[in-house]
């Protein structure tokens, strides 16, 4: 029976891939709105509301794609949610307590003035640190296979360090786009000084991958892999290569190169993303529960597939509308 010919074997697949695009989205998507947040006590009280206005319409639908992640993984493979859950139930709730502090404190700081003002600018600053953090440390601990090993929780820091600075990079970057004047010339030099981070989280990954997996290992140096694989790091580097000379040379006349940083940012990550998929396919759990043995019967995949393929084209259009109808340049948030 072919691999399309058989559900047992495509519809895992095809939630894996659903599931995989979805993290990545909210990667990319809620990393550079929680960057702003981390970088929100660095400017001052004008440039803090723009900053929060260059995210406004746009960080709440980022985190639907969050939902539907895990929502995914719930559905299609529970034995592997339970285990993921279950050793990460400690900063999954840090993130979660996280999360929904920055959407009380966005809505608060708006309402407020004066020194409850600034305290609702801080809670936003400690939920997106908190969040940023966490996301980070799971990121860690998933590639070390869920250990709790003195080793591994120092890489968990490691790699909580090390995503905080890519999100407040990104963050940095989507504010180069939607800002001007003195705010876009911080925000360049915020990005300047947190590429080392992206550079050094990026390292760290990708050594430390092959070295806590032989499968891992054979996966990146066997021949012909070796060769196969040889364009990821190569396009990698010549996306740090773009960051650091777009940084080099903006801002550019009349802004038209603002959009470059944030471009190649996100290409970065999609490069670190499928190396990690490619790494860790087919595995959900490293190492424990491939897509297959944890997968729902084909029976029960087929009917959530059908509701995915409703609510994704959804999910898309209206976060295409959002980000097109509060194109350009950030303005005052209002809620008048």
């Amino acid at each position: 029976m072919t691999l399309f010919g058989d559900p047992a074997v495509w519809l895992p697949l095809a939630f894996a891939a659903l599931m995989g695009v979805s993290i990545l989205v909210y990667v990319v998507l809620d990393g550079f709105d929680l960057g702003v947040g981390l970088l929100l006590p660095l400017g001052d009280e004008a440039e803090k509301d723009r900053m929060i206005a260059a995210i406004g319409p746009f960080w709440d639908a980022n985190e639907t794609w969050l939902v539907l992640a895990v929502g995914l993984l719930l559905v299609a493979f529970p034995a592997a949610h339970g285990a993921i859950l279950t050793a990460l139930y400690l900063p999954v709730a840090v993130m979660l307590i996280g999360l929904i502090l920055r959407g009380v404190a966005f809505e608060f700081r708006a309402k407020t003035t004066g020194r409850m003002k600034t305290r609702w600018n801080w809670a936003f600053f400690a939920g997106s640190l908190s969040a940023s953090l966490s996301q980070g440390y799971m990121l860690g601990l998933y590639i070390m296979g869920l250990e709790h090993t003195a080793a591994t929780i120092a890489f968990g820091v490691l790699t909580a360090v090390c995503l905080t600075a890519g999100y407040g990079f990104i963050g940095a970057t989507w504010l180069i786009i939607k800002s001007e004047g003195a705010l876009q010339l911080k925000a360049i030099a915020w990005a300047r000084r947190r590429l080392w981070g992206v550079i050094i989280g990026l390292g760290a990954v990708s050594l430390a991958s092959p070295l806590v997996s032989e499968r891992i290992f054979d996966k990146w140096f066997s021949f012909p892999s070796m060769i196969l694989l040889a364009p990821l790091p190569l396009m990698s580097a010549l996306l740090v290569f773009i960051l650091w000379t777009a940084l080099k040379h903006l801002p550019a006349e009349d802004d038209k190169w603002s959009w470059v940083p944030f471009s190649a940012t996100s290409a970065l990550f999609l490069m670190a993303f499928s190396g990690l998929a490619y790494s860790f396919y087919p595995y959900v759990v490293p190492e424990k529960l491939t897509l297959y043995e944890s997968a729902s019967a084909p029976e029960s995949l087929f009917i959530i597939l059908l509701g995915a393929l409703f609510v994704l084209p959804v999910i898309i259009g209206y976060t295409v509308l959002a980000y097109t109808v509060f194109r350009g340049k950030a303005t005052e948030l209002r809620y008048d």
